[in-house]
């Protein structure tokens, strides 16, 4: 069908076991939308972050920055989808890098439906009625963390223990990339300095 593309994350939301089976075995996940619900993600993010209700938002407004939100949005997610093929690699999961990508940006979905119109809901909000924003914010990122761990499971073709498991390795994973990352960074740069003060002493004795 021309619209299945629209429609199709909808319903993986939705029926999650049947929408990434479909996903893996039926080929009807596709990339640009994949990235068009991660930028939505960064907008939704970005928009929470400045307009949300002084009641919910303890963002101090002088240091906002969009770029901090790409970062903080983008780089996880990366991060998450090369750790979790990393480590199914190596406990023999079936799914490809392509289908982390999709099945994890898919995943991010009830979160962005969710968060947008109750970043501006939250702007008319009263104090008792700030449990209200929490509850449902809370209950997308639950609703999203059940489609990752649906996917995870369904496009690797684990059982329902060896999906946890395997999410669980892939945020040590998430870890140990940042700290070796860090690592190599701080050796770099001591790298850098220690040959620039080795040329300052030639240049200048």
């Amino acid at each position: 069908m021309k619209h299945d593309w629209i429609k199709f994350p909808f319903h993986i939301i939705f029926h999650p076991y049947d929408g990434f089976w479909d996903l893996k075995y039926e080929n009807k996940g596709r990339l640009r939308v994949a990235m068009t619900i991660l930028l939505l993600m960064v907008v939704a993010t970005s928009l929470m972050n400045q307009f949300a209700g002084f009641l919910v938002n303890f963002n101090d407004p002088r240091y906002l920055n969009t770029l901090y939100d790409l970062m903080y949005t983008v780089l996880p997610f990366i991060l998450f989808c090369v750790a979790n093929w990393s480590v199914t690699t190596l406990m023999e999961g079936e799914g490809k890098f392509r289908e982390i990508v999709i099945a994890t940006a898919y995943a991010l979905l009830p979160m962005i439906l969710i968060n947008l119109p109750l970043t501006f809901i939250s702007r008319f909000m009263t104090n008792e009625e700030t449990a209200f924003y929490w509850m449902l914010n809370t209950f997308g990122a639950i609703w999203f963390l059940y489609l990752l761990f649906v996917g995870n499971m369904t496009i690797h073709q684990y059982t329902a223990a060896k999906a946890v498991i395997t999410l669980i390795l892939t945020v040590i994973a998430m870890g140990i990339i940042v700290f070796l990352g860090a690592l190599a960074l701080t050796i770099s740069m001591d790298m850098y300095w220690f040959v620039y003060d080795i040329y300052r002493e030639l240049i200048f004795r």
